[in-house]
């Protein structure tokens, strides 16, 4: 048998024998209650790995650059459970973005949306309950509400499969080639998605989407006026948490983000981010012990990320790449013009270590492509550095533009004849010198 929630259930037996697991359970859970009242441990699926991470699944990437920085199985594709509305939330920010749908548009609560199992992750809607666009997606980011998730999917698409098609329509356009979607709250079990995918998909929605962080950090939320308590953020390691009793033995610095999730064949899971200074982090747990456990094991991967690495700038801004100085251009006062890098080249890498660079390819714009006048700071090609992690034996290539470093006028006439003359004798002369 299953429950409504796609989870096993056991048939009922016969007389006191029946009630013996429950009492087990109520035992074991009495032992292995932890802060914050009932944090049952169940039997996670651990990955070996040198950094001890307890989890069947992580990762840690660079946001900037989706550089991974740290992997367990990361690339094997596992339930996300709530985790899953990452992905509604980053579609319900691309209707607002392409201005089909406004923050203050009014969402009437669907027959679908108000029948989801009650499972602890809802705001309880009712069918016909109005409520704006804004509210329903904070009671999604915020409480994790499964009830808020299908109803801003159903406003969307019409109905949660029709969301559901275009989940799996965008993560294909956006090259996460683990990602299938079978719900938009993450409550199905056939939902899945690799840590590395998740990872970069974390990454794609703080850079295309920054005010998602906005919804994402809020600690607590009121969602009814008439609601005796607020919302509180089930993210525990927000950094506005370190003055919460409750919470603060989680708060991490710079942690502003981003999405919890637990079903029974997921375990607990989290994706998270945080910022310090100029760099920011996102990891990914999958499988953890308990509540808290998926805390703990992100706290590792950040504290392993911010006191190992650090951006190295490798290439200044105007930098001349020593083997393309200059680029040839036509009919300027000049018949080439210097070149310099338009940025710079930073990579992350291990602290005190002195990085490995190769500059792989240098690619310029032909001279036919080139015709004065030549403005200052004209783009006219590429060049791709390559940084090989001596961890992990992966390059990370990053590409910078190549500009002019000065302008180039057009030449005058007279000046494009004789150049054009002198051209003609010179190949003139290279023609009868080759006949002897």
């Amino acid at each position: 048998m299953h429950d409504r929630r796609g989870e096993k259930t056991l048939k009922p037996k016969k007389g006191w024998v029946r009630f013996v697991p429950t009492i087990c359970a109520t035992v074991i859970a009495t032992m292995l209650t932890v802060n914050l009242g009932s944090h049952t441990t169940y039997a996670a699926e651990v990955t070996p790995n040198p950094l001890g991470i307890e989890a069947r699944s992580a990762v840690l990437i660079d946001a900037d650059t989706g550089q991974v920085l740290y992997a367990v199985d990361a690339d094997t594709a596992y339930p996300p459970a709530s985790m899953t509305k990452l992905m509604t939330e980053y579609l319900v920010l691309e209707e607002i973005t392409a201005g089909r749908l406004k923050l203050t548009d009014m969402v009437t609560t669907s027959k679908e949306a108000a029948d989801i199992p009650p499972d602890g992750s809802a705001i309880y809607l009712a069918e016909g309950d109005v409520h704006s666009v804004k509210d329903l997606y904070m009671a999604m980011a915020v409480q994790s509400a499964n009830d808020a998730t299908i109803a801003l999917a159903d406003h969307i698409s019409g109905t949660e499969q029709a969301f559901v098609v275009k989940m799996n329509e965008t993560a294909k356009a956006l090259g996460l080639k683990t990602a299938n979607f079978t719900s938009a709250t993450g409550l199905a079990e056939t939902t899945v998605i690799s840590a590395n995918d998740l990872a970069k998909f974390a990454s794609i929605l703080v850079k295309k989407h920054p005010e998602f962080l906005e919804f994402a950090s809020t600690p607590s939320y009121k969602f009814r006026p008439r609601d005796k308590t607020e919302m509180i953020n089930l993210n525990w390691m927000l950094e506005t948490n370190k003055n919460v009793q409750s919470f603060k033995q989680f708060a991490y610095q710079g942690v502003d983000g981003m999405k919890t999730g637990y079903i029974g064949a997921a375990g607990y899971c989290f994706t998270g981010t945080a910022k310090r200074g100029d760099l920011r982090l996102i990891s990914v747990v999958m499988n953890t012990a308990s509540k808290s456990a998926r805390f703990v094991q992100t706290a590792k991967l950040f504290d392993y990320g911010f006191n190992n690495f650090e951006k190295k700038t490798i290439v200044a801004p105007k930098t001349v790449v020593e083997t393309a100085k200059t680029v040839k251009i036509k009919k300027g006062k000049s018949k080439e013009v210097p070149i310099m890098t338009a940025s710079d080249v930073t990579f992350l890498v291990k602290k005190n270590a002195t990085p490995s660079i190769e500059l792989k390819n240098v690619t310029l714009k032909s001279e036919d492509e080139l015709v004065a006048p030549i403005a200052n700071g004209q783009e006219v090609g590429t060049a791709t550095y390559s940084y090989k992690d001596p961890d992990t034996g992966k390059s990370i290539e990053k590409t910078v533009k190549l500009i002019t470093s000065e302008e180039v006028k057009k030449a005058s006439w007279w000046r494009l004849m004789f150049r054009a003359l002198g051209g003609f004798i010179s190949g003139l002369f290279k023609g009868i010198v080759d006949l002897f």
